[in-house]
Protein backbone atom coordinates (compact mmCIF):
# COMPACT_ATOMS: atom_id res chain seq x y z
CA UNK A 1 0.00 0.00 0.00
CA UNK A 2 1.07 3.58 -0.57
CA UNK A 3 2.20 5.57 2.45
CA UNK A 4 1.58 9.10 3.71
CA UNK A 5 3.28 11.36 6.22
CA UNK A 6 1.34 12.83 9.13
CA UNK A 7 2.83 15.96 10.63
CA UNK A 8 6.58 16.28 10.30
CA UNK A 9 7.67 12.67 10.06
CA UNK A 10 5.12 9.99 10.97
CA UNK A 11 4.85 7.63 8.00
CA UNK A 12 1.68 5.52 7.86
CA UNK A 13 -0.23 3.47 5.30
CA UNK A 14 -2.44 5.68 3.13
CA UNK A 15 -5.47 3.90 4.61
CA UNK A 16 -5.40 2.89 8.26
CA UNK A 17 -7.53 0.42 10.17
CA UNK A 18 -9.93 1.67 12.80
CA UNK A 19 -10.16 -1.09 15.41
CA UNK A 20 -13.04 0.19 17.57
CA UNK A 21 -15.62 -2.07 15.94
CA UNK A 22 -13.94 -5.24 17.17
CA UNK A 23 -15.39 -4.64 20.62
CA UNK A 24 -17.63 -1.58 20.48
CA UNK A 25 -20.59 -0.06 18.62
CA UNK A 26 -20.83 -2.34 15.57
CA UNK A 27 -22.25 -5.58 16.89
CA UNK A 28 -21.55 -8.03 19.68
CA UNK A 29 -17.88 -7.91 20.71
CA UNK A 30 -15.53 -10.26 18.93
CA UNK A 31 -13.46 -12.81 20.79
CA UNK A 32 -9.82 -11.81 21.12
CA UNK A 33 -8.76 -15.00 19.33
CA UNK A 34 -10.82 -13.92 16.29
CA UNK A 35 -9.00 -10.59 16.08
CA UNK A 36 -5.49 -12.08 15.98
CA UNK A 37 -5.68 -13.55 12.43
CA UNK A 38 -7.64 -10.51 11.21
CA UNK A 39 -4.99 -8.00 12.25
CA UNK A 40 -2.17 -10.15 10.98
CA UNK A 41 -3.89 -10.37 7.60
CA UNK A 42 -4.16 -6.57 7.64
CA UNK A 43 -0.39 -6.30 8.09
CA UNK A 44 0.13 -8.68 5.17
CA UNK A 45 -2.16 -6.49 3.04
CA UNK A 46 0.03 -3.47 3.72
CA UNK A 47 -1.73 -1.78 6.60
CA UNK A 48 0.78 -0.17 8.95
CA UNK A 49 -1.53 2.19 10.86
CA UNK A 50 -3.88 0.86 13.55
CA UNK A 51 -6.15 3.02 15.70
CA UNK A 52 -7.62 2.13 19.09
CA UNK A 53 -8.48 3.86 22.39
CA UNK A 54 -8.51 3.01 26.07
CA UNK A 55 -12.33 3.28 26.16
CA UNK A 56 -13.15 1.13 23.12
CA UNK A 57 -14.26 -1.77 25.24
CA UNK A 58 -17.37 -3.30 26.70
CA UNK A 59 -19.18 -2.40 29.92
CA UNK A 60 -17.77 -5.58 31.43
CA UNK A 61 -14.22 -4.93 30.17
CA UNK A 62 -13.91 -1.22 29.35
CA UNK A 63 -10.33 -1.43 28.05
CA UNK A 64 -10.53 -4.64 26.04
CA UNK A 65 -9.86 -3.12 22.61
CA UNK A 66 -6.28 -2.16 23.36
CA UNK A 67 -5.58 -5.73 24.49
CA UNK A 68 -7.15 -7.06 21.29
CA UNK A 69 -4.86 -4.83 19.21
CA UNK A 70 -1.65 -5.18 21.20
CA UNK A 71 -1.24 -8.96 21.19
CA UNK A 72 -1.57 -9.66 17.45
CA UNK A 73 0.60 -6.68 16.48
CA UNK A 74 3.39 -7.46 18.95
CA UNK A 75 5.41 -9.51 16.42
CA UNK A 76 5.25 -6.59 13.95
CA UNK A 77 5.80 -3.80 16.46
CA UNK A 78 8.75 -2.24 14.63
CA UNK A 79 6.79 -2.21 11.34
CA UNK A 80 3.47 -0.68 12.48
CA UNK A 81 2.17 2.59 13.88
CA UNK A 82 -0.29 2.28 16.76
CA UNK A 83 -2.44 5.19 17.84
CA UNK A 84 -4.51 5.18 20.98
CA UNK A 85 -6.32 7.83 23.01
CA UNK A 86 -6.65 9.38 26.45
CA UNK A 87 -9.01 12.00 27.85
CA UNK A 88 -12.26 10.12 28.32
CA UNK A 89 -13.04 8.00 31.34
CA UNK A 90 -15.94 5.90 32.49
CA UNK A 91 -18.04 7.40 35.27
CA UNK A 92 -18.38 4.22 37.32
CA UNK A 93 -19.94 6.07 40.25
CA UNK A 94 -22.87 7.46 38.26
CA UNK A 95 -25.23 4.57 38.94
CA UNK A 96 -25.92 4.52 35.18
CA UNK A 97 -25.15 1.49 33.04
CA UNK A 98 -23.53 1.41 30.56
CA UNK A 99 -21.18 3.84 32.24
CA UNK A 100 -21.25 7.40 30.84
CA UNK A 101 -18.04 8.77 29.34
CA UNK A 102 -16.79 12.08 30.69
CA UNK A 103 -13.80 14.18 29.55
CA UNK A 104 -10.81 14.10 31.87
CA UNK A 105 -7.45 15.42 30.71
CA UNK A 106 -5.95 16.27 34.08
CA UNK A 107 -2.20 15.56 34.05
CA UNK A 108 -2.50 12.86 36.70
CA UNK A 109 -5.22 11.12 34.67
CA UNK A 110 -3.11 11.25 31.51
CA UNK A 111 -0.22 9.71 33.42
CA UNK A 112 -2.38 6.80 34.59
CA UNK A 113 -3.84 6.39 31.11
CA UNK A 114 -0.54 6.18 29.28
CA UNK A 115 0.80 3.55 31.68
CA UNK A 116 -2.34 1.46 31.28
CA UNK A 117 -2.28 1.74 27.49
CA UNK A 118 1.40 0.79 27.27
CA UNK A 119 0.74 -2.33 29.32
CA UNK A 120 -2.36 -3.39 27.39
CA UNK A 121 -0.72 -2.71 24.01
CA UNK A 122 2.36 -4.71 25.06
CA UNK A 123 4.70 -1.95 23.95
CA UNK A 124 7.23 0.46 25.39
CA UNK A 125 5.96 3.45 23.40
CA UNK A 126 2.84 4.78 21.69
CA UNK A 127 3.41 6.14 18.18
CA UNK A 128 0.49 8.59 18.13
CA UNK A 129 -1.32 9.54 21.33
CA UNK A 130 -4.61 11.37 20.78
CA UNK A 131 -6.53 13.48 23.25
CA UNK A 132 -9.89 11.78 22.68
CA UNK A 133 -12.07 14.77 23.52
CA UNK A 134 -11.31 18.26 24.78
CA UNK A 135 -11.69 18.73 28.53
CA UNK A 136 -13.06 22.26 29.10
CA UNK A 137 -11.53 22.35 32.58
CA UNK A 138 -7.94 21.80 31.38
CA UNK A 139 -6.15 24.26 29.08
CA UNK A 140 -4.59 23.09 25.80
CA UNK A 141 -1.25 24.43 27.04
CA UNK A 142 -1.37 22.16 30.09
CA UNK A 143 -2.26 19.09 28.02
CA UNK A 144 0.46 19.88 25.47
CA UNK A 145 2.97 20.29 28.29
CA UNK A 146 2.26 16.76 29.49
CA UNK A 147 2.63 15.50 25.91
CA UNK A 148 6.04 17.20 25.63
CA UNK A 149 7.13 15.48 28.83
CA UNK A 150 5.90 12.07 27.62
CA UNK A 151 7.83 12.53 24.37
CA UNK A 152 11.00 13.38 26.32
CA UNK A 153 10.47 10.26 28.42
CA UNK A 154 10.05 8.10 25.31
CA UNK A 155 6.58 6.91 26.27
CA UNK A 156 5.02 8.48 23.18
CA UNK A 157 6.62 9.71 19.96
CA UNK A 158 3.84 11.90 18.51
CA UNK A 159 0.55 13.31 19.72
CA UNK A 160 -2.74 14.53 18.32
CA UNK A 161 -6.19 15.82 19.19
CA UNK A 162 -9.58 14.40 18.25
CA UNK A 163 -12.58 16.65 17.52
CA UNK A 164 -10.63 19.87 17.96
CA UNK A 165 -11.22 23.40 16.73
CA UNK A 166 -8.70 25.89 15.35
CA UNK A 167 -8.13 27.89 18.54
CA UNK A 168 -7.46 24.85 20.74
CA UNK A 169 -5.19 23.36 18.07
CA UNK A 170 -3.12 26.52 17.67
CA UNK A 171 -2.63 26.94 21.41
CA UNK A 172 -1.64 23.30 21.91
CA UNK A 173 0.63 23.25 18.85
CA UNK A 174 2.54 26.29 20.12
CA UNK A 175 3.61 24.30 23.19
CA UNK A 176 4.22 20.87 21.63
CA UNK A 177 3.84 20.34 17.86
CA UNK A 178 0.71 18.37 16.99
CA UNK A 179 1.14 15.59 14.43
CA UNK A 180 -2.51 14.98 13.52
CA UNK A 181 -6.08 15.71 14.39
CA UNK A 182 -8.60 12.89 14.30
CA UNK A 183 -11.99 14.20 13.26
CA UNK A 184 -15.12 12.77 11.76
CA UNK A 185 -14.98 13.35 8.00
CA UNK A 186 -16.96 11.94 5.11
CA UNK A 187 -19.02 13.04 2.12
CA UNK A 188 -21.93 13.36 4.54
CA UNK A 189 -20.03 15.11 7.35
CA UNK A 190 -17.86 17.93 6.01
CA UNK A 191 -18.21 20.42 8.87
CA UNK A 192 -14.48 20.32 9.66
CA UNK A 193 -13.40 21.49 6.19
CA UNK A 194 -13.02 25.11 7.45
CA UNK A 195 -10.19 23.74 9.63
CA UNK A 196 -8.20 22.57 6.59
CA UNK A 197 -6.30 25.85 6.00
CA UNK A 198 -5.11 25.77 9.61
CA UNK A 199 -3.95 22.16 9.26
CA UNK A 200 -2.09 23.10 6.10
CA UNK A 201 -0.52 26.15 7.73
CA UNK A 202 0.69 24.20 10.78
CA UNK A 203 1.68 21.05 8.92
CA UNK A 204 -0.80 18.87 10.82
CA UNK A 205 -2.38 15.76 9.28
CA UNK A 206 -6.02 14.68 9.37
CA UNK A 207 -6.95 11.16 10.44
CA UNK A 208 -10.51 10.79 9.19
CA UNK A 209 -12.76 8.53 11.24
CA UNK A 210 -16.13 7.30 9.97
CA UNK A 211 -14.97 8.07 6.38
CA UNK A 212 -17.93 6.15 4.94
CA UNK A 213 -20.54 7.68 7.27
CA UNK A 214 -20.57 4.57 9.48
CA UNK A 215 -20.75 2.34 6.42
CA UNK A 216 -23.70 4.04 4.73
CA UNK A 217 -21.59 5.19 1.76
CA UNK A 218 -20.74 1.62 0.85
CA UNK A 219 -24.21 1.48 -0.71
CA UNK A 220 -24.83 -1.88 0.92
CA UNK A 221 -27.60 -0.78 3.28
CA UNK A 222 -30.97 -0.14 1.71
CA UNK A 223 -34.48 0.14 3.05
CA UNK A 224 -35.30 -2.32 5.78
CA UNK A 225 -31.72 -2.67 7.03
CA UNK A 226 -31.74 -4.17 10.52
CA UNK A 227 -29.17 -3.75 13.28
CA UNK A 228 -28.95 -5.23 16.77
CA UNK A 229 -30.13 -2.39 19.00
CA UNK A 230 -28.24 -3.79 21.98
CA UNK A 231 -24.80 -3.82 20.38
CA UNK A 232 -24.94 -1.86 17.12
CA UNK A 233 -25.16 1.94 17.24
CA UNK A 234 -26.34 2.02 13.62
CA UNK A 235 -29.77 0.94 14.88
CA UNK A 236 -30.32 4.54 15.98
CA UNK A 237 -28.29 6.43 13.37
CA UNK A 238 -30.46 8.69 11.18
CA UNK A 239 -28.79 7.83 7.87
CA UNK A 240 -29.96 4.22 8.03
CA UNK A 241 -33.71 4.86 8.24
CA UNK A 242 -35.88 4.04 5.24
CA UNK A 243 -36.63 7.75 4.81
CA UNK A 244 -32.92 8.57 4.75
CA UNK A 245 -32.20 5.94 2.13
CA UNK A 246 -34.72 7.71 -0.09
CA UNK A 247 -33.31 11.17 0.72
CA UNK A 248 -29.79 10.00 -0.08
CA UNK A 249 -30.65 8.29 -3.37
CA UNK A 250 -28.84 10.91 -5.47
CA UNK A 251 -25.72 10.59 -3.32
CA UNK A 252 -25.66 6.82 -3.70
CA UNK A 253 -26.22 7.16 -7.45
CA UNK A 254 -23.34 9.63 -7.67
CA UNK A 255 -21.05 7.16 -5.91
CA UNK A 256 -22.12 4.15 -7.94
CA UNK A 257 -21.75 6.09 -11.21
CA UNK A 258 -18.22 7.21 -10.39
CA UNK A 259 -17.39 3.71 -9.14
CA UNK A 260 -18.45 2.19 -12.46
CA UNK A 261 -16.39 4.74 -14.36
CA UNK A 262 -13.27 4.08 -12.26
CA UNK A 263 -13.77 0.31 -12.00
CA UNK A 264 -13.97 0.68 -8.24
CA UNK A 265 -16.60 0.32 -5.51
CA UNK A 266 -18.70 3.11 -3.93
CA UNK A 267 -16.76 2.61 -0.68
CA UNK A 268 -13.48 3.13 -2.50
CA UNK A 269 -14.75 6.26 -4.25
CA UNK A 270 -15.94 7.76 -0.95
CA UNK A 271 -12.38 7.47 0.41
CA UNK A 272 -10.53 8.24 -2.82
CA UNK A 273 -12.40 11.56 -2.80
CA UNK A 274 -10.65 12.60 0.42
CA UNK A 275 -7.33 10.90 -0.36
CA UNK A 276 -7.08 12.81 -3.64
CA UNK A 277 -8.23 16.06 -2.03
CA UNK A 278 -5.26 16.40 0.34
CA UNK A 279 -2.03 14.42 0.65
CA UNK A 280 -2.19 14.68 4.45
CA UNK A 281 -5.59 13.00 4.91
CA UNK A 282 -5.58 9.37 6.09
CA UNK A 283 -8.95 7.61 6.50
CA UNK A 284 -9.29 4.84 9.10
CA UNK A 285 -12.32 2.74 8.15
CA UNK A 286 -13.17 -0.18 10.40
CA UNK A 287 -14.31 -3.65 9.47
CA UNK A 288 -14.33 -7.22 10.74
CA UNK A 289 -14.09 -8.82 7.30
CA UNK A 290 -10.82 -9.51 5.43
CA UNK A 291 -12.50 -8.88 2.08
CA UNK A 292 -13.60 -5.42 3.26
CA UNK A 293 -10.10 -4.67 4.55
CA UNK A 294 -8.76 -5.51 1.10
CA UNK A 295 -11.42 -3.37 -0.57
CA UNK A 296 -10.74 -0.41 1.72
CA UNK A 297 -6.98 -0.66 1.12
CA UNK A 298 -7.70 -0.49 -2.61
CA UNK A 299 -9.12 3.02 -2.20
CA UNK A 300 -5.54 4.29 -2.17
CA UNK A 301 -5.10 3.01 -5.73
CA UNK A 302 -8.11 4.90 -7.12
CA UNK A 303 -7.00 8.09 -8.84
CA UNK A 304 -9.30 11.11 -9.09
CA UNK A 305 -8.14 14.26 -10.86
CA UNK A 306 -8.44 17.67 -9.17
CA UNK A 307 -11.30 18.45 -11.55
CA UNK A 308 -13.11 15.25 -10.57
CA UNK A 309 -12.69 16.04 -6.87
CA UNK A 310 -14.03 19.57 -7.43
CA UNK A 311 -16.98 18.18 -9.39
CA UNK A 312 -17.80 15.81 -6.53
CA UNK A 313 -17.56 18.68 -4.03
CA UNK A 314 -19.90 20.79 -6.11
CA UNK A 315 -22.38 17.95 -6.42
CA UNK A 316 -22.27 17.37 -2.66
CA UNK A 317 -22.74 21.09 -1.98
CA UNK A 318 -25.97 21.10 -3.99
CA UNK A 319 -27.44 17.78 -2.98
CA UNK A 320 -30.17 16.95 -0.51
CA UNK A 321 -28.94 14.60 2.19
CA UNK A 322 -30.41 13.13 5.33
CA UNK A 323 -29.10 13.84 8.77
CA UNK A 324 -26.02 11.76 9.60
CA UNK A 325 -24.75 10.58 12.96
CA UNK A 326 -22.20 13.04 14.30
CA UNK A 327 -22.66 15.42 11.37
CA UNK A 328 -24.28 18.76 10.69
Amino acid sequence: MQTRVLGRDLTVSAVGLGCMGFSHAYGAPMEAKEVIPLLRQAVEMGYTFFDTAEVYGTPEDPHSNECMVGEPLAPYRDKVVISTKFGLRFDMDSGIFPYPLIPDSRPETIRRSVEGSLKRLQTDHIDLYFQHRIDPSVSPEEVAGVMADLIKEGKITHWGISETDADYLRRAHAVCPVTAVQNRYSMMARHYEPLFPVLEELGVGLVAFSPMANGFLTGKYGKGAQFDAKYDYRASMPQFTDEAVEQNRRLLELLSGMAEEKKATPAQISMAWMLCKKTWIVPIPGTRKPERMRENAGAADVSLTPDEVRALDEALDNMEMSAVFGGH
